[in-house]
């Protein structure tokens, strides 16, 4: 664990260094969707915070889409051998999604509630940051389905400050590949919730994802092009 974890948390410090993301005194909630990105990102900084010159306090949470026979039984323990605050929170996301309003593409929506239900209950916990456990495939991802299906350049942003809620958004595995999240995950034998959704897989991010690892195939510096043109071209990415 030591070798691959050191790795993770090697990336994980430098996205919080270069972009500021966390401060002394920060209560940061990670938003655990109990998949192999979030629970890295979970326990990269129960560990980082041991050690960061900055203090700062972690607690998990969780939103219960309202699946059956969906538990977090096994994301709660990994909580309490980590010595964080876990908080599970029941919705009917899954049913206003497919059941009331019968969404034929639910992806976005169901994304803009749970991003909604997240920052809803961080405040509730008395968090002034959310973490979430995009990663780097994620940003490339995002940019060219940005690119190809809204004609415009754009991404998420490393920091986010929603003014509604009076709350920060950090990613700190931008640059952490997915791949190191799969092999640190299994090695770990991170306890995965069962992602039930019946849109999982079968997406235009899907596609995207595909369309990158085919050009990366061909050449290996695609993604760090990529990354490169985000950091370079797009003012939220620019490292101040």
């Amino acid at each position: 664990m030591e070798n691959r974890l050191q790795k993770i948390l090697s990336k994980v410090r430098r996205a919080v260094d270069e972009y500021h993301m966390i401060e002394d005194g920060d209560r940061i909630a990670v938003g655990v969707s109990g998949g192999k990105d979030s629970l890295t990102l979970l326990v990269a900084l129960a560990e980082l915070r041991r050690f960061y010159p900055k203090k700062f306090e972690v607690v998990g949470v969780s939103l219960d889409m309202g699946y059956p026979d969906v538990s977090f039984a096994g994301v709660e323990e990994l909580c309490q051998k980590l010595n964080v605050k876990y908080v599970v929170e029941k919705t009917d996301i899954a049913e206003i999604i497919f059941d009331v309003r019968k969404e034929k593409n639910p992806c976005s929506l169901c994304a803009k509630m749970r991003r909604g239900g997240v920052n809803s209950l961080a405040v509730e916990l008395g968090c002034n940051k959310v973490a979430l456990g995009h990663h780097n495939d994620d940003v490339l991802e995002t940019f060219f389905l940005s690119l190809f299906y809204e004609g415009r350049l754009n991404c998420f942003s490393p920091v986010t400050y929603l003014s509604r809620k009076d709350i920060y958004v950090i990613r700190p595995m931008i640059y952490l590949p997915e791949g190191e999240i799969k092999g640190f995950a299994k090695e770990e034998n991170l306890p995965i919730v069962h992602n039930p959704c019946p849109m999982d897989g079968y997406s235009k991010r899907q596609d995207i994802k595909e369309y990158i690892a085919e050009h990366n195939r061909e050449d290996k510096f695609f993604k760090t092009k990529i990354m490169h043109a985000i950091q370079t071209g797009l003012p939220a990415w620019i490292i101040k």
